[in-house]
C-alpha cells in the first residue's frame, strides 16, 4: 500500500507516516535500548512505507541469512532485494575491481534525463527534483577511510532519481564504529548529500536509549522503551519530534507478535466498522461455553468452563465500551444458542443501549424474552425484560428473582448466564450483604452449570473477597488508549482487544502484547 493511500499503514503510526510522505527528504533518528524492537520497526518501515527497487536497508549488525530466520516474511523476492548485507556490499565492490562504480540507467531514463537537463540549463541553472546524488559531503569522508557498502547505497539511489527513495540503516553505531568516524560528522553526511541534496528519506537505528548531541541534526526523532507490568512486558513508542508534522498522539503501546512491528489502539475500536446479519454461535467445546472470540476460547483452553464463575477487573481509565469490546461476543454467542441472561449492569450500563446493541444480531424478541436486567432505581418500566426491583419489598424481591430465573431458562430450563457489577451490589446493599448474597449465587451456579462473570472496579469493598470465590480472574487495562487484557488466573500475557479487521465488531480478536 503506498503511503498517501490512507492515513494508517499495517502497524505505523499515522503521524510516521504522514511524516514521510512530505515532500523533499527527511531523517528520523529511532533509539532505545537492546530488545526494544528497533530492528523490527525499521524493516516494518522498508516494506509498509518504502517502494520496491526504491527502498533499502542496510545492516551492519547481522547477515542478511540472520535477519531472514529471525524475520520469516522477509525472504520475499521483494524483501530481498531490499536487504543489503553490508559484508556482501563489500565483496561486491572488492570484486568490482575495488570501486564502487555508479549503475547505468536505461536507455530511456538515459535520455529522459538528458533532456530534463537540457530544458533546465536553458534557464541558466538545474532546478527541480534531483537526477544525480550529491556526494559532497561523503567524499570528504572517503578521504579519511573509503566506505564501499555506503557508496553502493549511494548508488542504487541515484538510479532510482528523481523518484524519492527510503534508505534504513541499521545501526549508525555499526557503521561509524567500523570506520572510525564520529557519529555527528557521518549523520550530517547523510543529512546534507541525501536528505537535503537528494530528496531520500532516511532513517537510522541508534543502538541506545539517548541519542545525545545528534538530535538536533535530523527532521524527527523516535524512541521505543521497554517496561514491565505487573511483570508482563510492554514496549512503548514515544514520537519525540516530527518536523513539520501534527502529532495527534505521542505515544503508542506497539507488539512485536510474530517479528512483525505493529503499534495498537491505530483507529478508535468503537467508530470501525459493524458486522452485519444475525451472529453465527462459535461452538461450545465439551464442558465449556464459548466466549464467541477464538482467541479467546484458545487462551481458557476452550472457553469458560461450565458451572464457573469468572473475574474481570477493570481498571479506573477503562471505559464501558472497551469493556464490552469483550463481553458482547459473549452475550451474543449465548443468545444465539437459545440460552438467556441475567445481567446486573453497572454504573453507567444502559440496559437499553445493551439491548440496541445485541438485537443487531439477534432477534429483539429474543432479547425481550431471554434476557432480564435488574433495575434497583426503577418502581415501574414498559420494557419487558427490566425488572423495576425499586417497587418490591425483600421477598417480592426474591420472587421476581426466581420468576426472572426461569424466565431466561426458558421451557428446556436451558443454562444461563448470570453477569454482575459489584459496584451496584454493593453500593445497594453494603459490602457484607453484597458477599453473602453472591456467595449464594456462586453456589447455584456451579450446581446448575451457569456461567458467571463479575465485573469489579476499582475501590470496592467487596473485591477481595469475591476474587477469592473466582475460577478465573482477569484485569482489563488501558495500555495507550489501547484497551487490553490480561490473565492473573490463569496467569496470561497481556492481549490487546479489538473489532475484527475483516468481520467487524462486535466480532473481536485478541493480540499478544509481546
Amino acid at each position: 500500500m503506498n503511503a498517501n493511500e490512507g492515513s494508517t499503514v499495517g502497524g505505523v503510526p499515522p503521524e510516521v507516516i504522514a511524516f514521510l510522505s512530505g515532500k523533499g527528504g527527511r531523517s528520523l533518528i529511532v533509539k532505545g535500548g537492546a530488545g526494544t524492537g528497533k530492528t523490527t520497526f525499521g524493516l516494518e518501515l522498508l516494506e509498509r512505507v518504502g517502494q520496491p527497487n526504491r527502498s533499502y536497508y542496510l545492516s551492519t549488525r547481522v547477515g542478511d541469512e540472520a535477519l531472514y530466520r529471525q524475520f520469516p516474511w522477509l525472504k520475499t523476492t521483494e524483501m530481498r532485494t531490499r536487504v543489503l548485507d553490508a559484508a556482501k556490499l563489500f565483496l561486491d565492490t572488492i570484486q568490482a575491481g575495488g570501486k564502487a562504480r555508479e549503475p547505468e540507467l536505461p536507455e530511456p531514463e538515459q535520455r529522459k534525463v538528458k533532456a530534463a537537463r537540457e530544458a533546465l540549463a536553458s534557464f541558466g541553472q538545474e532546478r527541480g527534483p534531483p537526477t544525480r546524488v550529491d556526494r559532497t559531503h561523503l567524499h570528504a569522508l572517503l578521504k579519511r577511510s573509503p566506505m564501499p557498502e555506503v557508496e553502493n547505497v549511494y548508488n542504487r539511489i541515484e538510479r532510482a532519481l528523481p523518484e524519492k527513495s527510503l534508505l534504513v540503516i541499521d545501526s549508525l553505531e555499526g557503521v561509524t564504529h567500523k570506520y572510525g568516524l564520529e557519529m555527528e560528522e557521518f549523520v550530517m553526511a547523510l543529512q546534507k548529500d541525501l536528505v537535503e541534496g537528494s530528496s531520500t528519506d532516511v532513517v537510522m537505528i541508534l543502538e541506545k536509549p539517548e541519542a545525545g548531541g545528534i538530535e538536533y541534526l535530523v527532521d524527527g526523532l523516535i524512541s521505543i522503551q521497554r517496561e514491565e507490568l505487573d511483570e508482563r512486558r510492554v514496549r512503548h513508542l514515544r514520537l519525540e519530534k516530527l518536523r513539520a508534522t501534527n502529532i495527534g498522539r505521542a505515544r503508542y503501546a506497539v507488539t512485536l507478535d510474530g517479528g512483525r512491528f505493529a503499534a495498537l489502539g491505530l483507529t478508535n475500536p468503537h467508530s470501525g466498522p459493524v458486522g452485519q446479519g444475525p451472529w453465527k454461535p462459535v461452538n461450545d467445546p465439551e464442558r465449556y461455553y464459548s466466549t464467541g472470540i477464538p482467541d479467546f476460547d484458545k487462551i481458557l483452553g476452550g472457553g469458560f468452563r461450565r458451572g464457573s464463575v469468572n473475574a474481570f477487573e477493570v481498571d479506573v481509565n477503562v471505559g464501558i465500551d472497551d469493556y464490552y469490546l469483550l463481553f458482547t461476543p459473549t452475550f451474543l454467542n449465548f443468545l444465539a444458542q437459545g440460552r438467556g441472561l441475567i445481567a446486573v449492569l453497572a454504573a453507567g450500563e444502559s440496559p437499553q443501549r445493551l439491548r440496541e446493541t445485541l438485537i443487531r444480531h439477534v432477534p429483539a424478541n429474543t432479547f425481550d424474552t431471554r434476557v432480564r436486567i435488574p433495575d434497583y432505581t426503577a418502581a415501574e418500566t414498559e420494557d419487558p425484560y427490566i425488572l423495576p426491583m425499586a417497587r418490591f419489598g425483600r421477598d417480592e424481591a426474591l420472587r421476581a428473582m426466581v420468576t426472572a430465573q426461569k424466565a431466561v431458562a426458558g421451557p428446556d430450563r436451558k443454562p444461563f448466564m448470570e453477569y454482575t457489577a459489584f459496584d451496584t451490589f454493593e453500593s445497594l446493599m453494603g459490602d457484607q450483604v453484597a458477599i453473602r448474597m453472591y456467595f449464594q449465587g456462586v453456589a447455584r451456579t456451579k450446581h446448575v452449570g451457569n456461567l458467571g462473570i463479575g465485573l469489579l472496579k476499582p475501590g470496592l469493598l467487596v473485591s477481595s473477597e469475591v476474587l477469592n470465590m473466582m475460577d478465573t480472574y482477569f484485569r482489563i487495562i488501558n495500555v495507550d488508549n489501547a484497551p487490553c487484557i490480561y490473565g492473573i488466573r490463569p496467569r496470561t500475557t497481556i492481549y490487546s482487544i479489538s473489532p475484527d479487521p475483516e468481520k467487524g465488531s462486535p466480532h473481536a480478536i485478541l493480540t499478544p502484547v509481546v
